[in-house]
């Protein structure tokens, strides 16, 4: 009777140690023999998953799109305008920049919009808040017409007026146009008359 007492005492330990070794391994704490978890712990064990970048501004060298325009005054320049311009002649002696206006301004390089310098240049319609320009030139580039053409530059003669000091003939250029940001504009030049603004627009139609 002692014997059978002492291996029913034997039995009973052995079954509660499979057991404890059983509840071990179901409970997750170990890593298992892959080094992941499914489990509550397994995630918490895991690195954190990584999010996917936010895609950045598109355009050549990283710059914004010239469809994401933003607001004006905000101090960054949203592209150049690509769409038809809706030509507007509205020049007003109120010492507010109008289409029809010359106006000086801060204008953007092409292969880098955060680097540009004053000029003047066009004012010829609105694209919301957005004033619409082309750029004004004093030099003659029709001395270097086939160097300009094969950047896909197009100039306009538009002859002389008030809105150079030294009275020299000046161009346009109708291939780039600028959204410009009414507030930044540094100062008026001089109204251009309707009809020489008329010619522009028809030879910017014409690109």
């Amino acid at each position: 009777m002692a014997q059978n007492k002492w291996i029913s005492l034997l039995t009973d330990a052995a079954r509660a140690v499979l057991r404890a070794l059983g509840d071990s391994s179901r409970g997750g704490g170990g890593t298992g023999t892959s080094g992941t978890g499914t489990g509550a712990a397994g995630k918490s064990a895991g690195a954190r998953p990584s999010r996917a970048p936010k895609p950045g501004p598109s355009g050549p060298g990283g710059r914004r799109s010239a469809t994401t325009a933003t607001a004006p005054g905000t101090g960054s320049y949203p592209g150049d305008f690509t769409g038809r311009v809706r030509a507007e002649y509205s020049p007003q002696p109120d010492g507010d920049p109008d289409p029809g206006e010359i106006v000086w301004t801060w204008v953007p390089f092409e292969e880098d919009f955060t680097q540009g310098k004053d000029r003047p240049v066009l004012l010829v319609g609105r694209d919301g808040g957005w004033l619409l320009a082309i750029m004004c030139s004093s030099k003659d580039h029709s001395r270097d017409a086939s160097d300009e053409a094969r950047w896909g530059r197009r100039w306009l003669d538009i002859g002389s007026g008030p809105w150079d000091a030294q009275g020299r003939a000046s161009e346009v250029r109708l291939d780039r146009v600028l959204r410009v940001d009414p507030g930044a504009v540094r100062r008026e030049g001089a109204v251009v008359d309707r009809a020489t603004f008329e010619k522009i627009v028809r030879a910017m139609d014409r690109r």
